[in-house]
């Protein structure tokens, strides 16, 4: 192979891994989330500022701000499982991201306050 030949293979190479996409946060069905919300071995964070949780959460959740998640790390580390919302779904990935990153596995996204609600209302 031509040394110009290497040169564009290599280009191409790490266009194509620098254009790649980061892993999903969760790679959790929506039925095992679902499973998970009505569980009683699930923690339900809502990473939203206090103001926000006061107004509305999800049944049983507790609030662990986006900002704070890394003060937090040992909570998360003694929890089974712990599902994570916000109002869009952008900060439940941000702190999972954060804690997964700090070696912490167990956490999943449940996006959006409105979606706990809607399974656990299903549920009920």
């Amino acid at each position: 192979m031509s040394l110009r030949k290497i040169f564009i293979v290599a280009v191409i190479s790490m266009i194509s891994w620098s254009c790649k996409t980061a892993a999903p946060v969760s790679e959790v069905s929506r039925a095992e989330i679902k499973k998970m919300v009505t569980s009683s071995e699930t923690t339900l964070v809502d990473v939203r500022i206090p103001e926000e949780f006061s107004e509305k959460t999800a049944e049983g959740a507790v609030n662990i701000p986006l900002a704070t998640i890394e003060e937090n790390l040992d909570f998360f580390r003694k929890r089974k499982q712990v599902v994570l919302f916000c109002n869009r779904g952008r900060q439940t990935e941000e702190a999972i991201k954060i804690l997964k990153k700090n070696g912490i596995t167990n956490v999943y996204s449940g996006k959006t306050v409105q979606n706990i609600n809607a399974i656990k209302s299903e549920k009920k």
